[in-house]
């Protein structure tokens, strides 16, 4: 084995690419401190030579059209699919850097968005004990979706540390 090679394989162990784990990448990410309660940071920063992994916003599985659910069980469910989507490719929700959340009136509550069930199912996935990464995140109110009975709409932006 040459140098180089013996240099590679050292450095491919050390980040944890051996196996498929990315998770080893998420703690070369630096994600400045959040002052509230909410699972976000208001900073990230992915290391020089990163590959940014962009995921197209993800709607929610609606079952029953005429019962489309709350706003907090519709993030449960973009969250499942996102977390699906960033599997495929080798990396979970801690390689998360960028969210940008998309939330409809919620015609149950007036037509005023359900902030605090959007945070409820967040705080489920970033920022516990499990999963301490918090991303960046912005989050806007629009007018409507495309799938009738969808309230919430996430895109995110994935880093892979070298």
């Amino acid at each position: 084995m040459t140098r180089r090679t013996t240099l590679a394989a050292a450095l491919v162990s050390s980040l944890g690419l051996i196996g498929g784990h990315a998770a080893a990448h998420a703690a070369d990410i630096k994600r400045a401190p959040s002052a509230g309660p909410i699972a976000i940071s208001p900073a990230v920063t992915a290391p020089p030579g990163s590959t940014l992994v962009f995921l197209s916003g993800a709607l929610p599985t609606i079952a029953d059209r005429a019962a489309p659910g709350t706003t907090e069980t519709q993030t449960r469910s973009v969250l499942d699919k996102l977390e699906a989507t960033l599997k495929a490719e080798n990396l979970t929700l801690a390689d998360v850097v960028k969210a940008t959340v998309f939330l409809v009136g919620d015609p149950a509550k007036g037509g005023e968005i359900d902030f605090s069930g959007l945070n409820a199912a967040w705080t489920q996935r970033f920022g516990t004990t499990e999963q301490p990464n918090k991303p960046a995140r912005s989050t806007v109110k629009v007018a409507g979706l495309v799938a009738p009975g969808a309230l919430v709409e996430i895109e995110v932006v994935a880093a892979r540390a070298p």
